[in-house]
């Protein structure tokens, strides 16, 4: 990530737009998740002034990140959160890794976004919540696993609120996906009250116990259990 940093820093803004399309190893399987993660440090305002009238996926993925690691501001936190629901994949896991980037600077503040986030009507917000912080490297106290661990309690109680012709909506599956991995990261970072909360999960909910099911196949967990 560094080198892209350094090589988007000797380039005039003009120039960035080229090297994200040369660079983003679109169309294919996995972006540049690197470059992005770059792009989202280095970028300032003219920048993303700059290059937002593009809407290709892959820019459009470089701008989500960027507003996910300055959503300590209420600007780009308002940015973030439309991007959160954007209808490509792509630009949703941008957020998430935008947000990431904040909370290696500023904990409490990604907590609190996530906090609300998860209290969302929109599964694809609820999504990002989870998304941004189930991630291992974040979660490095117990105050911190108590975050990750109160979101997926939220996130997943929602889940099982909702009428049943809802929950067929692709937007609830791509939650519920994210719930499939997001405890297992939770209960790994801090186990004892981890798994408490785990354990009271309630397996007669055909979704909560997918959800259950696919964690319990994560090593993280399975060793544990």
């Amino acid at each position: 990530m560094t080198d892209w940093q350094a090589r988007l820093r000797q380039l005039p803004v003009e120039e960035w737009a080229p090297l994200l399309d040369e660079n983003s190893r679109l169309p294919g399987p996995r972006a540049n998740t690197a470059l992005a993660a770059a792009f989202a440090i280095v970028a300032d305002e003219p920048v993303l002034a700059a290059l937002r009238s593009r809407d290709d996926e892959f820019t459009a993925m470089c701008a989500a990140t960027a507003y996910g690691a300055r959503a300590n501001e209420s600007e780009y936190a308002a940015a973030a959160l439309r991007a959160a629901s954007d209808g490509r994949w792509r630009v949703r896991e941008g957020v998430a890794m935008g947000l990431q980037l904040l909370g290696d600077r500023d904990f409490d503040r990604v907590a609190d976004i996530v906090t609300v986030w998860a209290e969302s009507e929109d599964p694809l917000v609820q999504r990002a919540a989870v998304a941004a912080i189930c991630e291992p490297r974040l979660l490095r106290s117990p105050a911190s696993a108590a975050v990750a661990v109160r979101v997926c309690q939220r996130t997943t109680d929602l889940v099982a609120q909702r009428p049943a012709s809802q929950r067929r909506g692709t937007d609830v599956r791509t939650l519920r996906q994210a719930l499939g991995y997001g405890w297992s990261v939770a209960v790994a970072a801090d186990p004892a009250p981890g798994l408490a909360a785990f354990l009271t999960l309630d397996a007669s909910d055909a979704d909560v116990a997918w959800i259950i099911a696919e964690n319990r196949k994560k090593k993280r967990l399975s060793a544990l259990l």
